[in-house]
Formats: structure tokens, sequence, C-alpha cells
């Protein structure tokens, strides 16, 4: 946890550098434009399915409205996250390579170039793992719901699981000879990144993070090439 921590702090000097600003602008600009695009979708899509196969009357459908906006409001965190890991799966090459150049400029210029068709590859990757990942552990977020706090804790430790394997995709597709992360250095990335989305404001920021913190862990650690 102590390499996790000393990444995420480097990761934060990152975040003033104007061409880490950018990359946070451009993505930021285009995640929360699909963020509302996708929430309106799905608004749309469950009110069109009510009303056709006409399952209640109109009060009832309004009612069904306001309850469906609330469960987009409850599943915000989630779907900011969806959207976000694709957004930065596009970004990716440009960021990872910017944080190598200024702090790790000998394994910058060993990194293997990575095209936009295996960015989409990766960005789409981690979103089927998002989502089938959160599919199983829906009973378990069912039966903790009683609890009150039960449900976003498991869900803050299922999600820190699979954002780990995703930064850890992210940061080896540059780098195919070096070791995977262990276990411990992977759990601790993506626990720091998925805690980072919980936060009102540093959500924003949490994908350029994770991102930036996964370099520094891949690069802190001993990260010996495989032989």
């Amino acid at each position: 946890m102590a390499r996790a921590v000393h990444a995420f702090l480097l990761a934060l000097g990152d975040l003033p550098d104007p061409r880490v600003m950018r990359i946070l602008a451009q993505s930021l600009a285009l995640t929360l434009l699909l963020l509302a695009a996708s929430g309106t979708a799905i608004f749309l899509a469950a009110r069109w399915a009510l009303a056709h196969w006409k399952w209640m009357g109109e009060a009832q459908l309004d009612m069904a409205g306001v309850l469906i906006v609330l469960l987009l409001v409850a599943g915000s965190w989630l779907l900011f996250r969806a959207v976000a890991i694709v957004v930065i799966g596009l970004f990716a090459d440009a960021i990872v390579a910017d944080v190598e150049g200024r702090h790790y400029p000998a394994a910058a210029r060993r990194a293997v170039d990575v095209g936009w068709r295996q960015n989409i590859r990766l960005a789409l990757a981690s979103l089927g793992r998002l989502i089938g990942g959160n599919l199983l552990a829906l009973p378990v977020y069912i039966l903790l719901f009683v609890t009150g706090i039960g449900t976003p804790v498991f869900a803050l430790l299922v999600n820190a699981l699979l954002l780990g394997r995703d930064l850890e995709a992210m940061v080896l597709a540059r780098h195919p000879d070096r070791s995977r992360f262990d276990r411990g250095a992977r759990w601790s990335l993506g626990l720091l990144s998925a805690a980072s989305f919980v936060v009102p404001v540093a959500n924003l920021l949490a994908p350029i993070l994770g991102a930036a913190m996964a370099v520094h862990m891949l690069h802190l650690g001993k990260g010996d090439p495989k032989p």
C-alpha cells in the first residue's frame, strides 16, 4: 500500500502540468457529454418500454418516471465510471506517454506505440468487466441493501478489483515485456482509484489520476522484464 500511496502522490503532482490539463479537459468534456446522453437514453428507453407495453396508467407512468430518475441518480457513480473508463481508454496512450516521458524517459523510449484500435479494445474490455463484474455482484448488493452501508462498501471493493485490472492492462499495453503487478499492488491501485471516484469533485479527476498512478506503480516497482 505504501507504494500505491507514493504513486498516488506523484500522480497528484502530475495534474497541474499543462499537457495533462489539456487531456483532462478533453476527456472530461467527452465524458460529461456521453454521461448526459446515456442517462437521457436510459430514461427515455425505460419510459417508452413502460408506455409501450401499457404496464401502468398515465399517473403511474409519471411516478415511474420519477423513480427512474432517482435510480439513475443512485446509480450515477457506476454510470459515470462506466462512461469515464471508456473515454479514458481512448486517451490512455496519450496520458501514459506524457507521464512516462517526463518521469521515466528511458522506459518511454522502450515503449510500444499503442494504436487507437487497441485503445478501443482495451476500453471495451474494461466496460465488459465492469458490467459483468457488477452483474455477478448484484445479488450480494441486494442482500446487503438492508444494512444501509453494506452495498456501497461491497461495490467499492468489487470495483477496486475491476479497476486495478483495467489500469494494469492500460500501462502494460505499452510495455508487453514487463511483468504484471503482484496482487497486492493491483489491489491497492484499484482501491485508491475506485475511492477517488466516490469523492465529489475528485471523481472528475479520478480517471486521469488513476492512469497516471498506474504509470508510477509500474515503474516504481521492480518491473524486471520477463525472461
